[in-house]
């Protein structure tokens, strides 16, 4: 994958917040799936990390804004398709600061992803890129 900011990532920087992140999670993880959820939360915890640069940081504050923000470039009321583009930004920005997922991150990320999905098996979500 090669690692290119996706258009104008950096503007959506201002719809991040702690709060309307996880308002977002709970409104939408079922509608999400377990594979978006993942990784927002692979994000927020990187995001937490003590030693993660200003330009990592920034990259995690872009995807997770546009992750919140409620009119993108698809919809995410579209069925099926709606998270599609979510994911894509998602999955760019953790592969940008992939160097300070942590096993603590993971295991945090896991942790709280279980809150969403109970029945989902932690030792799987590693295969589902």
């Amino acid at each position: 994958m090669e690692n290119k900011t996706p258009q104008n990532i950096e503007k959506y920087k201002s719809n991040y917040s702690e709060g309307k992140l996880w308002k977002k999670v709970r409104n939408f993880a079922k509608k999400a799936g377990v594979k978006v959820i993942y990784l927002a939360l692979l994000l927020y915890y990187v995001l937490k990390s003590p030693n993660v640069t200003k330009e990592d940081k920034a990259k995690i504050y872009g995807a997770l804004g546009y992750f919140i923000l409620p009119i993108d470039l698809i919809p995410d009321a579209i069925p099926l398709t709606g998270f599609a583009d979510d994911i894509t930004v998602l999955a760019w920005a953790l592969h940008a600061v992939w160097k300070n997922i942590t096993p603590e991150v993971k295991q945090q990320a896991q942790k709280k992803l279980l809150e969403f999905f109970p029945d989902v098996n932690t030792d799987d979500l590693d295969k589902l890129w």
